[in-house]
């Protein structure tokens, strides 16, 4: 009886060190994600809104609770973005999203899988708008048109602090 007091004892005593490490790394990835988040939200709340003087961040079009951030393997992530454009039916939607996908692809210093979406309900083309702005190949297109390149670059240079 003493002796399976014992390995119970034991059992119980391993399974709460356990714990405590799991909930400890649980920790430290939900704090690498927030540290994650706030990286990519420095990125993409300087870039200028296509047809005002104001950045997205100043208009409301991300904000740091747009950003989700999931860990993939050790060093690669899963970034998730749903930004909201200004007016449910803005023609430059589209335009916002490459915008945020070109200053991110060439920004962040880690591996990245990157999806970008109109937030839910908050424009009337969404869904296409969300199939443009993360196909590839329609991405690489857009970039090859030069108006289209020139004013993406003036979206997303950084500004002159």
């Amino acid at each position: 009886m003493e002796l399976v007091s014992g390995l119970a004892s034991y059992a119980l005593a391993k399974f709460l060190f356990l714990s405590r490490l799991s909930v400890k790394e649980d920790a430290e990835k939900i704090r690498k994600m927030e540290e994650k988040t706030l990286e990519v939200y420095d990125i993409i709340r300087t870039i200028r809104d296509p047809e005002k003087p104001n950045t997205l961040e100043e208009l409301d079009v991300v904000t740091e609770e747009c950003i989700d951030v999931k860990l993939l393997t050790d060093d690669e992530y899963l970034i998730i973005i749903r930004f909201t454009p200004t007016v449910p039916h803005c023609s430059l939607a589209t335009l916002i999203g490459l915008c945020l996908r070109v200053k991110l692809q060439r920004c962040l210093p880690f591996k990245h899988k990157l999806e970008i979406y109109i937030s839910e309900g908050s424009h009337t083309t969404e869904e296409d708008i969300n199939k443009q702005i993360n196909d590839k190949e329609r991405v690489a297109a857009a970039m090859e048109n030069p108006n289209l390149r020139e004013i993406v670059e003036q979206c997303v240079i950084e500004p002159d602090d």
